[in-house]
């Protein structure tokens, strides 16, 4: 069997070479040359920044599996995949630990104030008024969504004294008691009790829009959100509207519905903590997931050569 082709765009932790390179041609092509490309494809990697479409899809005639180098599946039509007989496979596990952190490190800094006491400082200040904040120590955190995400940013508000209750329908009780959490019925419940809340739900048609005006105008008056799941699940013009008349304390937003933000009300607010989108960006989140995408690549060679199969495999890799 002739060696597989690997299409790679873009940036590979070194240990995705180590692993694949035995077995694979490496080459680089642009995001551009993807939709040319793609037809000659028998294995796909992508980022979450690539939309993989129906239109894509029916391109890609030698496709036999989609690996994305993350968790979310939201920018691939994974139905559409698995009627064509394409497999669907991602890194859940990967960056957990990452945006976990993240999460917890946006909460901080948000009950701190650190960002806008930074620029403060820098700008010729010292401290006045701004500078009392408050303590994370018994404070209600709400936690959206009760998967590895969720369940690991409570697990780390716990040991910072937090309260944590969570709202979750696909997640039994008994998991929740299994670390101390609190289960509550519904988002508005949540919502309405919670000093901090924080989203870990994947963008679905049913989380889409989850956070919206009435949602929000149920939070306390002066809470916090954190958002590191997906931009589109919150409604961001309404949360400008709470955070510019001060109903809200504060956000932080490692996700927006735009990415990279053009002319995005939010950027000009004070009490808004907004990252590019870096929940995975660490050296060892990158790692994690270019080592499970690989060993799923490699596991489908090593089937398709007792198969006797030639593969082309089509790569696009981490950012």
């Amino acid at each position: 069997m002739e060696k597989p082709i690997k299409v790679v765009i873009g940036d590979l932790d070194e240990e995705f070479y180590r692993i694949l390179k035995p077995h694979a041609e490496l080459r680089e092509i642009s995001p551009r040359e993807l939709v040319k490309e793609i037809k000659n494809a028998d294995v796909l990697v992508v980022r979450g920044n690539v939309k993989i479409t129906r239109e894509l899809i029916d391109r890609a005639v030698r496709l036999k599996l989609i690996a994305r180098a993350g968790s979310g599946l939201d920018n691939i039509d994974v139905s559409y995949a698995k009627r064509k007989g394409i497999k669907v496979v991602n890194a859940p596990d990967a960056p957990v630990d990452s945006v976990a952190e993240l999460s917890i490190g946006l909460i901080i800094s948000l009950a701190r104030k650190i960002p806008l006491l930074d620029r403060h400082v820098k700008s010729g200040g010292w401290r006045d008024s701004r500078a009392i904040g408050i303590e994370l120590k018994g404070k209600i955190l709400g936690v959206v969504g009760l998967g590895r995400i969720g369940t690991k940013v409570a697990i780390m508000a716990k040991a910072l004294g937090m309260q944590v209750i969570a709202y979750d329908p696909y997640i039994p009780k008994a998991k929740a008691e299994q670390i101390g959490v609190v289960l509550v019925d519904s988002l508005h419940e949540l919502l309405k009790v919670s000093d901090f809340v924080s989203i870990h739900v994947p963008l679905t048609d049913e989380t889409k829009g989850m956070i919206g005006a009435k949602e929000l105008s149920l939070m306390k008056k002066g809470a916090y959100l954190v958002n590191t799941s997906r931009g589109a699940v919150i409604d961001e013009k309404a949360l400008f509207e709470s955070l510019a008349s001060n109903h809200l304390g504060g956000a932080a937003l490692d996700v927006l519905s735009e990415e990279p933000p053009v002319d995005n009300p939010l950027l000009k607010l004070d009490n808004v903590i907004i990252t590019p989108h870096i929940g995975g960006s660490t050296l060892e989140s990158r790692r994690r997931i270019a080592t499970t995408i690989a060993r799923e690549i490699l596991s489908f060679i090593f089937t398709a050569c007792q198969s006797e199969l030639s593969l082309d495999v089509s790569h696009k890799a981490l950012e």
